[in-house]
């Protein structure tokens, strides 16, 4: 009797630790990250390339670790129950369903799991070779199970054509970038940095483009002499020529053709023929997105284009820079002026131009203004407003106070932009 107990209880205990073997190996493997397995893969982990492969499988997976946790568990339960009726008679069920309850969640679900959720992707590493002969060996059975399951659910109306992510990658990706800055894990510049890049396939040349209003081009008319003051006294390297009108553009020049042609014609700035140095100009539609003018602007080689609407008017120009602004941020050299195109106030506000971008003003506050339905502030005000607002009028939406500081004809030039937390009750206005 005391072997038979002996046996039974030992029998009992390892049944208990299978169990939770199959319990962690569940959490372990489907907690493990998949990019991080197929780096070390690549690094030549041949752990890591058995967790993938059990990955990729990921319906069989779960069907044999279940399969195999609840065989033990049961089995486990029978023989604790047998045991229990033979030492304390029918009230040894009630015994055997209190301890198993608490041996199973304990030691069995609970305790394994903590510690796989915990190390997941070593835990998984150290398994993959045992759970892979656990699937192999149960795989009859999960096939002949999820046979079974997929007859139920097509009986019901339903059908399982597979695995159907809600989310895109890049949506996967940006939810991931943006739970690591939440955690503390990732900068603020980090995060802007890599959605940016994200960003790129999303937004259009007319949404980071120089519009045509704000381009410093120069009239190849004129004197060359005046021409040549005006081009060197611009802060850029690369300008566009126009003749007859200001959206003819007929070249693009380069300062450092400039400087050489100067130098050959040795001062004689009058003998210069502009438009004979300059590069003919790439037009572009404003649509094209920026991940495809990214990848032209690297074909080509060139940083330079000139953007057209479907009429083929000129809109605007777009430069490598434009776009990679888009993912570092502003980039400034020693010959960039300051322009203060956002300006903090001590008592929370901020001034902030016009033409100011709102993709700027949101990665510059870390705010949350719409960026879908205008590309300035000056634009998200007009549209929202619906009408052409005067100086000194306030208007409320989106959680911020927005007031016109500051207009020229149509165009509104500066904004006052005030979270509405910040203002004291009595002054908030309601929607103009």
């Amino acid at each position: 009797m005391t072997l038979t107990l002996g046996i039974t209880l030992g029998a009992i205990i390892a049944l208990l630790a299978i169990s939770a073997f199959f319990s962690g190996s569940e959490t372990a493997l489907t907690a493990a990250s998949r990019a991080r397995m197929h780096r070390l893969e690549q690094n030549g982990d041949i752990r890591a390339g058995r967790v993938t492969k059990l990955l990729e499988s990921r319906d069989r997976l779960i069907g044999a670790l279940l399969l195999g946790n609840n065989l033990v568990n049961i089995l486990a339960s029978a023989l604790t129950t047998n045991l229990l009726l033979d030492l304390f008679g029918d009230v040894g069920i009630v015994y055997a369903t209190l301890i198993m309850t608490s041996l199973v969640l304990i030691f069995s679900e609970v305790l394994p799991k903590t510690y796989a959720l915990a190390n997941s992707d070593q835990m998984s590493l150290r398994i993959a070779s045992s759970v892979g002969l656990v699937v192999k060996l149960f795989s009859p059975a999960v096939a002949i199970v999820r046979a079974i399951v997929l007859l139920v659910l097509r009986l019901g109306g339903s059908r399982l054509d597979g695995e159907t992510s809600l989310l895109s990658p890049r949506e996967e990706i940006r939810g991931t970038i943006e739970l690591h800055h939440r955690e503390g894990g990732m900068i603020k510049h980090d995060r802007d940095m890599l959605g940016g890049i994200l960003d790129l396939d999303e937004m259009d040349i007319s949404d980071v483009m120089i519009h045509r209003t704000d381009v410093i081009a120069v009239d190849v008319d004129q004197p060359a002499d005046k021409a040549v003051e005006e081009i060197l006294a611009s802060q850029f390297s690369r300008i566009p020529l126009w003749s007859g009108e200001p959206d003819n553009f007929i070249g693009i020049l380069h300062t450092r053709d400039l400087a050489r042609e100067m130098a050959r014609v040795r001062g004689r700035q009058k003998n210069i023929n502009l438009a004979g140095i300059a590069s003919r100009p790439w037009f572009v539609p404003e649509t094209t997105s920026l991940q495809n003018q990214l990848n032209a602007f690297l074909k080509r080689k060139t940083h330079f284009a000139v953007a057209v609407d479907e009429y083929g008017e000129v809109m605007g120009i777009i430069t490598l820079e434009d776009i990679l602004e888009e993912i570092v941020g502003e980039i400034t050299d020693e010959h960039d002026t300051d322009i203060e195109g956002l300006r903090r106030q001590p008592d929370g506000s901020s001034i902030i131009e016009g033409t100011v971008p709102i993709r700027d003003i949101n990665r510059a506050f870390d705010w949350h203004l719409p960026e879908d339905d205008a590309n300035t502030i000056a634009g998200l005000i007009i549209h929202e407003a619906r009408i052409i607002p005067e100086i000194g009028q306030v208007f409320t939406f989106h959680g911020f106070k927005f007031e016109v500081m500051e207009k020229q004809r149509n165009q509104i030039t500066s904004v006052r932009l005030t979270p509405v937390n910040l203002v004291p009750a009595k002054r908030q206005n309601p929607t103009s």
